[in-house]
Order: C-alpha cells, then sequence, then structure tokens
C-alpha cells in the first residue's frame, strides 16, 4: 500500500535475517553456504548436493530416477520448514561452483533451484552456487541514468554477434557508445530451454542463461558499458514461464492462477491465495538484477498480461524495489502496455506504479504504413499521414480513448499532461521485424528517401528513440522469430506462428504460408546474425545516424524539446508537414518532412513556416546530402517559395539576413 507520507511502498523488501535474498543459495560471510526455497503445502525438503569434483553431473531430469545415489557422490540435507511455507538450511561444506537441486518430499525426483543464480547445464540441469561478491566492479562512480536524454539500442545476445556470446557483444560497447547510444536494453536472459530463442520462454528467472556465458562475463558487459556511459537494463517477462524446462509448479501450484486468461499459457498468481510468496519471488528478481549484476533498469514485457487486483499492483512494488535496490542510482523502468494505458508511468500519490517510459506502438504503426504502403491487420487503424505524426511526437499515444476498429473497442489513454521521456519511440523492433513475415527490415521495404526522412524524424524529435541492433548500419541481414523446442513443441511453435501470421491477409496465402521460415530450423536462428562489415558497406547510413544523434544531444533548442516537448507542427501537403522546434531566445528549429514528391509552396501561408525576425532559414541537416548518398540539397526558403524535397528531411536554423550597402 502507498502511504503518502512516507512515499513508499510497504510489504516490500522482505528479506531473511543474514540474507541479501529471502530466497535462493547465498555464501555466508563465516563460510558455508545457505539454502532456501519457498515450497507451501510440502512436509519435507532436502538439498542434494553433488560432489562435482570432476566437473560432471549426473543429475536426471524430472520423471527419471536418481541412479547410483550414494553418500560418495551426492549428500543429501533435510531443510528446516518454517511457518511461512519456506524450507531453509545451512551446509557448510558448500561453496561458490557447488552443484546441487532439491528433493521433495522425498521423491525419487530432483529439481534445480527455482531461484538459481546459475543453470551451466540448462534449465534441466543442476543450479550452482555463485558467488556475487568476488566480481571487482569499477564503476563506483557510475551514477546511472534518468529517463531524460536517452538513446535506446536493443540488442539480442544470441545473434548481436556471429559468436552470440556477451563477451563478443562487449567488444562492440565502444562502437556503440561513439555512435551516440546511451542505453543497451537487453532481450531477456533468464535461463531457457533448447539452443537459441528469443528469450521471451525463461523459466529459471534469476539465472542468466549459460549459452550466452557465465555471470561474471555478464558482469564484466555491465562493468566495460558504464565506464563508457552507456547504461544497461535488462527486458524481464513477468507475465508467464517458459514451456520447457520450468519446474516451479512442483515447489508449489500457488505460483498460477486460472482466474485471468493468459495469452501464453497459465496466468502468474499475483492477488490469489497464497500468493504472498509468489509476489516476493518477483519482486526479489527485480531487485536482484539491479542489485548483483548493476543493471540500470528493467523493460516490463507485455504488462497487460501480468495481472493484478490488489490493493497496491504488483509492477508497482516491484517499481519501489528496483528504486530502493539502487540506492543514491539513478534507475530507468520501461513498459510495455498493448492496450496503451498510462497509469503504469503515474506517480504514485495519483495512483500510478510509477514507470518511466512506455513504448509508443502508434507512431511504429503510423510509420510502417507510410514505410510500406501497407495497412493490414493491426496497422488497419494507421493511415500513416502528417497528421499522425505532428499528434504523435506532440502528445504521445494517437489512440487516446477513441474507438479502434481492429479490435472493436476503444484504444489508449489520455497522455497530455505526460512528459516527452515517457515515450520510447522506434521504426523497428524484434517484434515487428519477425513479424513480417521474411524477417524483413525496413529499409528493405521502403524506398531509401522515405526511411532516411523517418529516421531524421524519430531521431530528432521529443521521446526516447529506440535503434534495433543494426538498424543503424541498414543490416541487411533479416530477425526471425526462432525458437529451440523438443519436437512435439516445436510442431505446436510452428503452428501457432503460422496461424499468428495470417492476421496479415498478405501473409495468409497458402504460398506465402509456405515460405515462412521454421522457428526451430537452426539456419532461421544463424540467418538472423548481423553481418558487422555491412556497418562499412553502408557506410554513408551509418554516417547519418550518428550526425542526427550528434544534433539531437548538442543542438541546444533539439536537446531541450525532450524536456519540455517545446514543439508544434503543421500540414503542409497530402504528404508534407512542418514541425517547429521553440527556443526561448526566439532562435528556433525547423524539421520539414516530406514522403511525397517535390513540393514548391507559393504562397506559403502557414505562420509555422515564417523566419525569426530580420532572419531567413539555412540548411543545417539535409538527409539529401551527398555524404549519405543522397541528391543534394538546394536551398529550401527563396525570396519566391519554398522548396521541399520529395521523399528527404531538412533541418532548418536562422540566419540574420545581411543589410545591403548603400
Amino acid at each position: 500500500m502507498y502511504n503518502n507520507k512516507t512515499g513508499q511502498i510497504s510489504g516490500i523488501g522482505m528479506k531473511h535475517t543474514g540474507r541479501k535474498l529471502p530466497v535462493g543459495a547465498e555464501i555466508l560471510d563465516e563460510g558455508g553456504v545457505h539454502f532456501r526455497v519457498w515450497a507451501p503445502g510440502h512436509k519435507k525438503l532436502e538439498v542434494v548436493i553433488e560432489n562435482n569434483s570432476d566437473n560432471s553431473s549426473n543429475f536426471k531430469s524430472e520423471n527419471k530416477t536418481v541412479n547410483h545415489f550414494s553418500t560418495n557422490r551426492f549428500k543429501s540435507i533435510e531443510m528446516k520448514s518454517e511457518k511461512s511455507g519456506h524450507f531453509s538450511a545451512t551446509v557448510e561444506t558448500a561453496g561458490e561452483g557447488t552443484l546441487y537441486r532439491y528433493k521433495i518430499d522425498g521423491a525419487d525426483y530432483l529439481y534445480p533451484d527455482p531461484v538459481s543464480r546459475f543453470q551451466p547445464e540448462g534449465p534441466h540441469g543442476p543450479s550452482m552456487v555463485v558467488d556475487p561478491n568476488k566480481f571487482q566492479w569499477t564503476d563506483e562512480l557510475w551514477k546511472g541514468i534518468s529517463p531524460e536524454g536517452q538513446v535506446i539500442y536493443e540488442m539480442h545476445i544470441g545473434t548481436f554477434t556471429n559468436e552470440g556470446t556477451i563477451k563478443s557483444a562487449m567488444k562492440e560497447l565502444e562502437e556503440l557508445a561513439s555512435l551516440g547510444i546511451t542505453v543497451i536494453e537487453i532481450m531477456p536472459l533468464a535461463e531457457f530451454a533448447g539452443k537459441y530463442g528469443w528469450g521471451y520462454d525463461g523459466v529459471d528467472l534469476f539465472a542468466p542463461t549459460h549459452l550466452y556465458g557465465g555471470p561474471d562475463d555478464y558482469r564484466r558487459f555491465i562493468d566495460k558499458a558504464h565506464s563508457l556511459g552507456v547504461g544497461v537494463i535488462l527486458d524481464v517477462v513477468y507475465n508467464h514461464f517458459g514451456p520447457d524446462g520450468n519446474y516451479i509448479n512442483a515447489y508449489s501450484e500457488d505460483y498460477f492462477t486460472d482466474k485471468y486468461e493468459n495469452e501464453w499459457g497459465e496466468a502468474i498468481n499475483f492477488d490469489g491465495r497464497n500468493s504472498k510468496g509468489v509476489r516476493e519471488f518477483f519482486i526479489s528478481n527485480a531487485s536482484y538484477w539491479i542489485d548483483e549484476y548493476h543493471f540500470d533498469g528493467l523493460r516490463l514485457d507485455a504488462t497487460q498480461q501480468i495481472f493484478d487486483e490488489s490493493e497496491t499492483n504488483i509492477i508497482a512494488e516491484i517499481t519501489l524495489a528496483v528504486r530502493k535496490a539502487a540506492g543514491e542510482k539513478k534507475t530507468y523502468i520501461v513498459s510495455e502496455n498493448e492496450p496503451q494505458n498510462v497509469r503504469l508511468v503515474l506517480p504514485f500519490d495519483k495512483g500510478g506504479y510509477g514507470t518511466d517510459s512506455l513504448w509508443n506502438d502508434d507512431l511504429h504503426h503510423s510509420a510502417f504504413v507510410t514505410l510500406t504502403g501497407h495497412n493490414e491487420a493491426y496497422y488497419t487503424d494507421y493511415k500513416g499521414k502528417p497528421q499522425e505524426f505532428i499528434s504523435g511526437f506532440k502528445w504521445g499515444y494517437i489512440y487516446q480513448g477513441q474507438y479502434y476498429k481492429w479490435q472493436n473497442k476503444r484504444r489508449g489513454s489520455i497522455s497530455f499532461n505526460l512528459r516527452p521521456s515517457n515515450f520510447v519511440t522506434f521504426i523497428q523492433n524484434h517484434d515487428q521485424i519477425a513479424n513480417s513475415g521474411h524477417g524483413t527490415r525496413c529499409y528493405q521495404l521502403s524506398s531509401p528517401g522515405k526511411l532516411k526522412a523517418m529516421t531524421a524524424l524519430f531521431l530528432l524529435t521529443p521521446g526516447t528513440p529506440m535503434l534495433f541492433q543494426g538498424q543503424e548500419f541498414a543490416a541487411g541481414s533479416p530477425f526471425f522469430y526462432f525458437a529451440d523446442h523438443k519436437k512435439t513443441l516445436s510442431e505446436a511453435v510452428r503452428k501457432g506462428r503460422s496461424e499468428f501470421l495470417s492476421q496479415f491477409v498478405s501473409l495468409s496465402t497458402p504460398e506465402m504460408q509456405a515460405c515462412l521460415p521454421d522457428p526451430a530450423d537452426l539456419k532461421t536462428f544463424e540467418r538472423s546474425k548481423l553481418d558487422f562489415s555491412d556497418r562499412e558497406r553502408n557506410a554513408p547510413i551509418y554516417k547519418m545516424h550518428k550526425d542526427l544523434l550528434r544534433l539531437r544531444r548538442e543542438d541546444p533548442v533539439i536537446k531541450n524539446s525532450q524536456y519540455n516537448r517545446s514543439i508544434d507542427g503543421a500540414i503542409l501537403d497530402e504528404e508534407a508537414f512542418v514541425i517547429r522546434f521553440f527556443s526561448d531566445d526566439g532562435l528556433d528549429r525547423l524539421l520539414l518532412i516530406n514522403f511525397g514528391t517535390d513540393l514548391h509552396l507559393s504562397p506559403a501561408p502557414e505562420p509555422l513556416l515564417a523566419p525569426p525576425d530580420s532572419m531567413k532559414w539555412e540548411t543545417k541537416w539535409s538527409s539529401e546530402f551527398p555524404s549519405y548518398d543522397g541528391c543534394g540539397c538546394p536551398p529550401v526558403e527563396t525570396e519566391e517559395d519554398f522548396f521541399i524535397q520529395g521523399q528527404a528531411a531538412s533541418l532548418l536554423i536562422p540566419k540574420p539576413i545581411l543589410q545591403e550597402k548603400r
């Protein structure tokens, strides 16, 4: 419950005495390891320690009995039962690297720890004791990140580099910092089944997947990023667990509920019977990533599938847990919410959940329609016209409660009073590229001129821009949906993916259905890997992104608009419009966008085009500069008219008119 006097939410941060987290395996200062797990309804739990001196494991998966169970190979310690439903035990001989599992009610099955800090053999293998304190951090002076002034880069570690490891990704950090990226958003890292996947089917939420590296490899990545002035946030999935390797139900059926219908399986029980331990689990997970890995915040996946009718919503408690874990450091929490509910970013004292930003799908959908000319399926209610962009960048959401034909209901909520930083804007992200069917990127679906103009619009206007990996150099590699599952599950995933994409009329034909890539095919995953030679091959596009991000952070008027949304816009033609950035000193900026053909405005009866007194407009930047493989940029304002190039963008600044000598 939110307390107006203290500014705190009660009931969070519950910890067992002497521990950092209320659950999990933690190394004690005096030696040994303290194990604690929540398993209400069970009579007996044992922690089973493996003698892993030969660095191997004989643990068997669920539904297979453990063979040759002996004290020479395994050691079983009965855990003490607590009234709260927890079981705990201290094992003096355990330490860093110890492999272990739990035995429940004397059964022959052994289960990994639901709060495992690492699964070296994947979700079906044993858990490993990790010492989070041995890593030597060098980011003591790092102050964290605030919502304002950021540029996000969405990254999937498995495909970002050819090696697909966190170590190889770390080699690119300096280049990203040089580009102008200030925040890296890493797609989910929680351990999942299979050799490759997007990460949204995580089952061990405290264990960074072994596929990309070990725990300290992730810490080195974040430590290095901080040294370069780059923050790192983690995409977390708190709305469901993956279908394979999820053993949490063995500990308690109270983790799930049938009260709500979830798109991806069983809904998580945040407000039903015995949900206190469930809430503790997720609150602990949120603070864990901030405390032990120095992440600067979280991106909360599909919050509309997080169901909670409690007096204090679990998202609000997670937000407070993140802030508390960070101490004096600033944190940044982004929410994805398909219905576009602004409550997520409202402050606690106004009934909100206190997160910082929301993904703005409206602006993406308008951009996609403009770039491709297609508005089928969930693009149906967008025309890609100038008014949509002007309204979206001025006010956040385009749909703030109007009727939405595609869903046969109203969409969105009022966002007039929100800040520009409350919205993350993007032309591409992992979902939308994959949903093209062929995993095709925008530059392959549109004309070069339109895409360059759209890029300028999204990188210079208020809001927090986000790039998807490789977007900055027009990566030629596709990004598919891929998931490595067991055969029967793979078949179900393949069928489900096909049915999902059939909402697009163009993808529903037999010919296109036959062309859809198989998510389980290794080639689907491998083809999604970036080819960094594209960065040199498409050097003009890369330079354009760099220059735009430099303008965003260095031009005082452009920069100021990110904090107070001091802009206005006007339609100039069917596909052309102007956005004016207002300055306190009157030295405004004009951004001219034209997605159509060349436009000669004569006359030009639009006050937003008027230059400041005794000045005229001069081109500061154009998407048609030759250095970007453009066709050149003639003067925009003359004595006779405004010439606005087709499929181009121009940024104008005022210049004094020189008086002629008499």
